[in-house]
């Protein structure tokens, strides 16, 4: 299909965007960008936090990644499973009693501003970190199938993303989100979904010889119990877990839209129900991997040396215009899905934690509260054109992993707040969050060094989460009631 008319259609489908903002401005008031007057349909909040969750990334890494470490993945995702469950069931319900508008005000109490300005700048500086890098990914794909062939520079690509990202969600902010990520969930299942039985007939595939000649020939497999494997299951499964706690449950992109269901109630049963739909996708995605390497070999199609693009390449070249519309839509759901949650979330955290505007209505807060929402957009502007600069993915994978560390300290942090009656000297606290990460970093290197042939895997936010947690208990003081 020609550029100008993928195009057409990448601009239309913001058009459909901006009408839903348009249609929900109508009713918005000036605090419905924090909380979306907290009347949002529990169903609509679960699917739609489909598209939140999984970003361009997932779109096009997942299914690559299935011929470097087969179904692996999944093993994460049960733990993720069960991440979900414990959010559901004990965080919500305390976020709700706390009656709060940026989960880290919870910890003023046991930490002071100290610790919740801390926790609460590590959101902002891994949130923005891991946004830019996602919407890179994304907008690299885009651009090379519409914007190069058309000359449109890269950075005028990432530029009109952003810029239609903040026209929908910069006045009625989450409230927005909730209606505009269900139909970019929808883009996103139906796209991937159309994609598996587009291959299904062009290979001639039934499921019994789907499960035969793809899954059992392609030894594809779930578990590894090898102890050094970064794929070991128990090592998945634990890390799962705790990721999912630390990057939903601490994590102020998820939690604020499901603190805008009308109670408890809702919230839990929203977060059980997405949870489900979550691994039911996943497992889509994994499946859809498994599809496009035995296309490949049916096909004689030499693998990309980067597995992640298999998908893009067999989608754009080999299954036709329709698919490559469908294509399109669905990494632009996924991708834009995550970043305009992720700058209202940023938006949230700065304006409520460290600006206070949510304490009084007036124009200029409103104003001054537009203006930190197109700063974090030019931000991640910049971040991203940083990416495309180095022009190293390698580079660019360590700076996402940088900030994957960042979120240990902010479980720790919560953790030691729930769980201990101290409170920590004050002061301690940002160098504390700081180090911690360092002496992560240096503990992967010693392993590695002196137990052969043993990887880290996710299971360092749980290393990274635990030294936080013990330094601020040496650091500490034990509580003393009157």
């Amino acid at each position: 299909m020609q550029p100008i008319s993928l195009l057409l259609i990448f601009l239309s489908y913001f058009a459909v965007l901006l009408l839903i903002s348009f249609i929900v401005n109508r009713t918005s008031k000036s605090d419905s960008f924090y909380h979306g007057d907290k009347k949002s349909p529990w169903f609509v909040v679960a699917f739609g936090m489909i598209g939140g969750t999984l970003s361009g990334v997932t779109f096009v890494s997942v299914p690559g990644e299935v011929g470097n470490t087969s179904f692996h993945y999944f093993e994460f995702i049960m733990g993720n499973f069960v991440g979900y469950l414990f959010i559901a069931i004990v965080l919500l319900p305390y976020y709700y009693r706390k009656n709060i508008v940026s989960i880290y005000s919870v910890l003023t109490n046991k930490m002071g501003n100290e610790g919740y300005l801390t926790t609460s700048g590590f959101f902002i500086f891994s949130k923005v970190v891991g946004a830019a890098f996602r919407l890179y990914l994304a907008a690299l794909v885009i651009h090379l199938a519409i914007s190069q062939p058309l000359h449109i520079p890269f950075g005028v690509t990432v530029l009109v993303c952003l810029l239609l990202i903040w026209l929908y969600t910069f006045k009625s902010g989450i409230k927005t989100l909730v209606w505009s990520d269900t139909l970019q969930s929808l883009v996103l299942l139906a796209a991937v979904v159309i994609i598996i039985i587009t291959l299904f007939r062009q290979l001639q595939l039934t499921p019994s010889l789907f499960l035969t000649d793809v899954i059992e020939k392609g030894n594809y497999k779930v578990f590894d119990f090898n102890w050094q494997s970064p794929n070991n299951f128990f090592k998945q499964f634990i890390a799962g877990i705790f990721m999912t706690i630390a990057l939903n449950g601490f994590d102020q992109d998820i939690i604020q839209k499901n603190l805008t269901c009308k109670s408890t109630k809702k919230a839990r049963k929203n977060m059980l129900v997405f949870s489900l739909m979550f691994v039911f996708t996943v497992m889509l995605f994994l499946l859809l991997g498994s599809l496009l390497y035995y296309y490949a070999q049916v096909k004689g199609i030499q693998i990309p040396e980067k597995s992640d693009q298999l998908f893009p390449l067999i989608a754009f070249n080999y299954l036709g215009d329709f698919i490559a519309v469908i294509f399109i839509l669905g990494i632009s759901a996924a991708a834009f899905s995550a970043a305009d949650s992720a700058t209202t979330a940023l938006t949230t955290s700065f304006s409520v934690d460290f600006l206070k505007l949510h304490t009084t209505d007036s124009r200029l807060k409103r104003r001054t509260r537009s203006l930190v929402h197109l700063g974090f957009n030019l931000l991640l502007f910049a971040v991203i054109m940083l990416f495309y600069k180095i022009n190293n993915q390698s580079v660019v994978v360590a700076i996402f992993k940088v900030a994957g560390y960042t979120y240990g300290p902010i479980f720790g942090v919560f953790a030691f707040s729930f769980l201990m009656n101290r409170t920590p000297f004050r002061y301690f606290i940002l160098i504390i969050c700081l180090v911690s990460p360092i002496i992560t970093f240096v503990i992967t290197l010693l392993m590695s060094h002196f137990v052969e042939g043993y990887k880290f895997g996710f299971e360092l936010i749980i290393v990274n989460a635990t030294i936080t947690f013990l330094l601020l208990t040496l650091f500490s003081r034990k509580i003393v009631k009157d």
